[in-house]
């Protein structure tokens, strides 16, 4: 297996992308989104918090509520209604955003990029607002323009109206140590939560809103915005956090208190975990779906481990390459059969996972491969115990090759061994992964999604 390397990529166009799609109408006839309809809930006394409820973290376990708490069902789901209270928020708060013509003040700057829950869509913050957009098919959904900041944090709630907003760039449009919970049907805040630092990042479920911070994470219902559980972290300035996603199960995965360690908190059984993964600092890990599984990267970037969160199990040992690298994106499919990893050396690994999760801490932590899937280390077993531990770890499966130079986030498209590629230079590829003879994957779509003018 060769070490990853370069290659430019090759153009293509994008028959579905339509720039005029209703870019700033509230309600798109043609979105994919669910909107959802907010119905009068609470009173404006009844919103506001007391005095007790408005503690920062330096003080109390809780936070600073100063905009009207948001109520809303749980488990909330894509389809249901949310209630919400619909007094002003007694802070200064934009409700109605002016738009700006993106063609006389050129190609906004991305500042963030994510994928929501299930990975069907993502999320750019820019410095002049923040945009959704279909992942297959690809299409802008809607975008927002406010003519005076940048969004440097975007979270949607599956596919519902329902976003967490923190400032960002050179001019925050909202100050960068608060975040705002916006209603797109409404076009305005309904909550806010106030810090005294930076927020690093901001993870949702149905039930929880989570916020990161340097060194400490919060856990807040989503009914009511009370405060359920804080941890402290090691110094943590990219916002690491997972959460899980099925509805009755909430694990949560953070770095730990030491290097290299990694911090599982099982919320159902209230239990905590800590897993010491690495001898290096935690660079990047992954959450499946269910919580049940975990993959990590440390700053070398050589090799990536799955363990089971249950009880810390190593599961399996896959090696992205021999030289350092720096990790920027895990995710797991969502059968739990193959792992996609990104770095800075532009080369996108696919892996085949070969772990039982039915295996107990004292069992052979991988069952035998599956006769048609290929398994490169195989070869090398006959004279395991002699060759060193760099000959021992699994090589990737499947590769795509992207120019180097970029930060690139990576996720499992919904049809079939498909990969669908973000990159903070406004790139948009999918591609698809032979699972049994593996090898370079095959470009399916490539084009800037700030740039539609123009093709990769």
């Amino acid at each position: 297996m060769a070490a990853d390397t370069p290659a430019p990529s090759s153009p293509c166009r994008n028959p579905n992308y339509n720039p005029d799609q209703n870019p700033n109408s509230p309600n798109p006839k043609d979105s994919s989104l669910d909107s959802l309809s907010l119905e009068p809930h609470l009173s404006p006394s009844q919103a506001r918090p007391n005095e007790e409820d408005m503690l920062d973290e330096t003080s109390q376990p809780s936070s600073l509520v100063t905009a009207p708490t948001a109520v809303l069902p749980s488990p909330l789901s894509p389809s249901s209604p949310i209630v919400a209270a619909t007094s002003p928020a007694p802070v200064a708060v934009p409700t109605a955003p002016a738009s700006v013509d993106t063609a006389k003040v050129g190609i906004p700057t991305l500042l963030h990029l994510s994928f929501n829950q299930d990975y069907g869509c993502f999320t750019a913050g820019t410095d002049r607002g923040f945009r959704i957009y279909n992942c297959d098919p690809f299409r802008e959904i809607f975008r927002r323009d406010f003519d005076d900041g940048g969004i440097g944090v975007v979270e949607m709630l599956f596919r519902c109206n329902i976003l967490a907003l923190v400032g960002g760039g050179r001019q925050p449009y909202y100050q960068p140590n608060k975040v705002m919970i916006w209603d797109d049907h409404q076009s305005r805040c309904i909550g806010e939560l106030s810090f005294r630092s930076e927020v690093r990042a901001v993870r949702l479920r149905r039930d929880r809103i989570v916020v990161v911070l340097d060194h400490k994470i919060f856990v807040y219902n989503f009914a009511d915005l009370k405060l359920v559980h804080q941890i402290e972290t090691v110094p943590n300035p990219k916002g690491l956090c997972a959460v899980s996603q099925q509805q009755g199960s909430l694990v949560l995965v953070c770095p730990g208190g030491q290097k290299g360690q990694v911090r599982v908190e099982h919320y159902g059984s209230k239990k905590t975990k800590f897993i010491v993964a690495h001898d290096s600092r935690i660079a990047c890990f992954a959450l499946s779906q269910d919580g049940r599984l975990i993959a990590t990267a440390s700053t070398k970037g050589t090799l990536v481990r799955i363990f089971s969160t249950m009880d810390g199990t190593l599961l399996q040992e896959v090696r992205r390459g021999a030289d350092r690298a720096e990790i920027y994106s895990l995710a797991f499919s969502v059968n739990m059969q193959w792992l996609v990893v990104s770095s800075d050396k532009g080369t996108i690994h696919v892996f085949n996972l070969k772990v039982n999760l039915g295996l107990t801490a004292n069992d052979k932590p991988r069952p035998a491969p599956e006769p048609n899937v290929p398994a490169v280390s195989s070869s090398l077993s006959f004279i395991k115990g002699v060759l060193p531990k760099y000959f021992h770890s699994e090589w990737s499966v499947a590769q795509f090759r992207l120019p180097e130079g970029s930060q690139y986030i990576v996720a499992f498209g919904h049809q079939k061994n498909t990969i669908v590629i973000l990159g903070m230079d406004g790139s948009f590829y999918r591609c698809e992964y032979d699972p049994v003879s593996g090898g370079e994957m095959k470009q399916l779509e490539c084009y800037n999604f700030l740039r539609p003018d123009q093709n990769i």
